[in-house]
């Protein structure tokens, strides 16, 4: 299928381009700028794109995002330490963004051609965001099934949707994803912090998969108490 990706510049959307590009036609890459105080994750998807020879485009929806208030990633509201599955990282939630998103590049796909869209929410992310559960990806094909019904017929592409974070990184593996060149924190600094609830799944996830992390942390030894601490939660 002739597929566009929506890469974040995140290491599970670079993974996904990679895994499309082996497996499919990769029509192209596309990111979304929402104000997100990680922007830079833009530059990675950039990166993604040109090693991979197809083209990127960046959607501006930052006055968009500028509404979307109460969000650590758009707001003046501190990005939380510990484990992503934490009540306190519902601070995280952009309220509708992958639905928004989803929207745009179902239209732009259709403009172009293309055949499939797809998209890299996982498993490990349900716990926190709506938009990324199975449900709602099943009701947003229904959805697009019927906006664009007699004009353009297009998949919603997700082969991670119920998978987690460690198989993720195992599936980068098996297409040689560097993953180095990916970004997940989203304090958006120099360096990986460690410390907030992407950094924390990403270290773990690399753990689990028992693949070697290659990513510069501020604080590279913060998830093993903030995994501890989650784990007595649970208890």
């Amino acid at each position: 299928m002739k597929t566009i990706v929506v890469c974040s510049g995140g290491l599970d959307s670079v993974t996904l381009a990679h895994r499309i590009a082996a497996t499919q036609t990769l029509m192209g890459l596309l990111s979304f700028d929402y104000g997100q105080r990680h922007k830079k994750e833009l530059d990675f998807a950039a990166r993604a794109a040109a090693r991979l020879g197809v083209p990127h485009d960046v959607i501006d929806l930052s006055p968009v995002g500028r509404q979307l208030t109460g969000s650590a990633l758009t707001d003046d509201v501190d990005v939380p330490d510990g484990h992503y599955a934490e009540e306190t990282m519902k601070a995280t939630v952009v309220p509708n963004r992958n639905a928004i998103m989803l929207a745009v590049a179902f239209g732009l796909a259709a403009a172009r051609g293309a055949e499939a869209v797809a998209a890299a929410v996982h498993g490990g992310d349900h716990f926190i965001y709506p938009d990324c559960r199975p449900a709602f990806i099943d009701a947003f094909q229904a959805m697009q099934d019927a906006a664009l019904d007699g004009y353009a017929s297009i998949q919603l592409v997700t082969p991670y949707v119920r998978l987690s974070k460690a198989d993720i990184v195992s599936d980068g593996a098996r297409y040689q994803v560097p993953f180095a060149e990916t970004w997940s924190c989203y304090k958006g600094d120099l360096r990986h912090c460690g410390r907030c609830g992407t950094c924390v799944e990403r270290r773990e996830a690399f753990h689990l998969a028992g693949i070697a992390d290659p990513t510069d942390y501020a604080d590279p030894d913060f998830w093993q108490a903030a995994i501890k601490g989650f784990r007595a939660e649970e208890v």
